[in-house]
């Protein structure tokens, strides 16, 4: 079974900064990506950033030139770099994995909360 750990959402002035990271486990194919995915209140989830297990990314328009996504030092891992914050990078904030023993959407993270206040 697949399990996804985030970490690191919390409170910031806009202009900050934050870092998420995702921890998979349960894993026993190769991943072909990790992304992380935003939803805020009373719109649609949407991507933020993903990487594919060749290191290729993709970026939302919205967080381009502000955000980074990476591969982290232990298996299975991705973070999110989160830089220069806006208000409307308040969201729920979830990993998702893309792997054979997942949907074809993906398995999903239970989320963490961004908030970036004015």
């Amino acid at each position: 079974q697949v399990q996804l750990v985030e970490s690191g959402g919390g409170l910031v002035q806009a202009g900050g900064s934050l870092r998420l990271s995702c921890a998979a486990s349960g894993i026993i194919f190769s991943i072909n990506s990790m992304g992380w995915y935003r939803q805020a209140p009373g719109k649609q989830r949407e991507l933020v950033a993903r990487i594919t297990s060749g290191g290729s990314t993709i970026y939302a328009d919205s967080v381009k030139g502000r955000f980074t996504i990476s591969r982290g030092n232990a298996k299975n891992t991705v973070n999110l770099q989160m830089n220069s914050l806006e208000p409307e990078d308040t969201a729920v904030y979830y990993c998702n994995v893309q792997v054979r023993m997942c949907p074809l959407a993906g398995c999903w993270g239970q989320g963490t909360q961004v908030t970036v206040s004015s």
